[in-house]
């Protein structure tokens, strides 16, 4: 798969004129973003080819300010009669909207100055014949793995590489290219008529960094076949670990409840929360954008604000918000350079592993799966179906599932007990597995 012809220069030239363009326009400020996408994705299933496609887009959206009154406009033509087209249209929006006395362009010394380059691209000139050969190793892996996978959902192998550049009316024009790349598979096994599914997957910066698909197939193979056998529970409360991928999402609930949005909308369960404890005193929650090649890294937001390493959450303590520059001025504080999300949240690994972990449980839940989406942003309530095993003597004993585990996210916080070294490094938000004291588990 190559790359997309349009260089960052050609880039940089369409967001100059299209700023050039809104202040002829009318508008008094304005931002640019363009960027240009290309992908090849290719699914396998039971050996056949189920879906190849190949993307490329490429769009440009613009923001003006005439005065404090705001439009937006966006466009997939990136033609110099469209973009115009575009900008004029913006301006238009905004002579019609209410002014908003937060609303305009960050401050200029929150803008980034020295934009670092974190080898974020890394081209991998795969083609059609040789992702479906990925995908087929992948699920043929699985499938090779134990006699009681007996079907598939696909293995799939995705590549992506894009080029975006973000300009403004206060002389700010940067951009950065940035590849991402996985392989995953899904396969279904079966018991008697009991039947079960499972997943693994790999996601890297770099090719060379993905699992080698056979492994993430027999891993996808060798967690389904676990699971089979399930059972379910008696409703009791007893202790639960949340693995990597699903202690990322405990984590996701609580990066909503400190968004600027949620705080000054005065809509979330820790409203007016920064300063106070929130998580047990071991526990450390940091923001390190610039991180090579990580796949949350960036160099600024999507405003141009400078991301920063920051201590979100120091001994238990919350540090801050998570902001914008629309939702720091609502609350009369700046930006925190987040703007479009988070960049590499690391939580501070404890020293035990999984086993360890599970040693130091010894009776109780782990948590491999969540359905459904109970979860009340505003007063925390957290219920939802789980699947897991359940755990006698520090050991797994047998698979669950039809159940649902249920409590307060404030109080789930609180009741961390500890954070395990299996830290999971495939996105933005990086964690190993969370140990809470006790959730209430519903079954039987």
């Amino acid at each position: 798969m190559q790359s997309s012809t349009l260089a960052y220069a050609d880039l940089a030239s369409l967001v100059e004129g299209a700023l050039a363009c809104a202040a002829e326009s009318g508008a008094t400020a304005a931002d640019v973003g363009i960027s240009v996408d290309t992908g090849l994705g290719v699914t396998v299933r039971l050996g056949e080819v189920e879906t190849l496609e190949y993307q490329r887009d490429r769009g440009m959206g613009v923001t003006v300010y005439v005065g404090q009154k705001k439009g937006t406009a966006t466009t997939g033509d990136l033609s110099a009669s469209a973009i115009a087209d575009t900008v004029r249209k913006a301006v238009s929006i905004a002579r019609f909207t209410a002014a908003d006395a937060c609303a305009g362009l960050p401050d200029p010394d929150t803008l980034a100055r020295d934009i670092p380059d974190l080898d974020l691209s890394h081209p991998w000139d795969l083609d059609a014949e040789a992702g479906i050969a990925l995908a087929k190793r992948c699920e043929d892996a699985a499938r090779a793995t134990d006699p009681r996978i007996t079907n598939s959902e696909g293995a799939s192998v995705s590549a992506h590489q894009s080029l975006r550049v973000y300009g403004n009316s206060l002389g700010f024009l940067a951009g950065f290219p940035s590849s991402y790349y996985s392989v995953s598979c899904v396969v279904m096994g079966a018991q008697g008529d009991q039947q079960e599914r499972d997943y693994w997957y790999s996601a890297a910066r770099r090719a060379e960094d993905l699992e080698s698909p056979e492994s993430i197939g027999q891993r996808a193979a060798q967690r389904t076949v676990q699971r089979l056998g399930a059972r379910r529970l008696k409703t009791t409360r007893a202790p639960v670990v949340f693995v990597p991928e699903l202690a990322r999402g405990l984590l996701g609930h609580f990066l909503g409840a400190i968004r600027g949005g949620a705080q000054y909308r005065k809509s979330t369960f820790l409203l007016d929360a920064a300063g106070t404890q929130v998580f047990p005193d071991f526990f450390d929650l940091s923001e390190r954008p610039h991180v090579p090649r990580a796949l949350g890294s960036a160099p600024f937001d999507g405003e141009g604000c400078a991301t920063f390493d920051r201590e979100l959450v120091a001994r238990g303590v919350l540090g801050g918000y998570v902001l914008s520059t629309y939702s720091a001025r609502q609350l009369g504080l700046k930006t925190t350079g987040n703007a479009g999300g988070v960049h590499n949240l690391l939580v501070k690994p404890g020293t035990d592993d999984f086993a360890s972990l599970l040693k130091r449980m010894g009776r109780g839940l782990v948590v491999t799966e969540l359905m459904g989406q109970g979860v009340n942003g505003v007063t925390g309530d957290y219920s939802r179906g789980a699947a897991g095993f359940w755990v006698e003597g520090g050991e797994l004993a047998y698979p669950v599932s039809e159940i649902t585990i249920a409590g307060n996210l404030k109080d789930m916080y609180r009741s961390v007990a500890a954070v395990g070294s299996d830290v999971d490094r495939r996105g933005a938000i990086q964690t190993g597995s969370w140990l809470l004291d006790t959730m209430t588990i519903a079954g039987e």
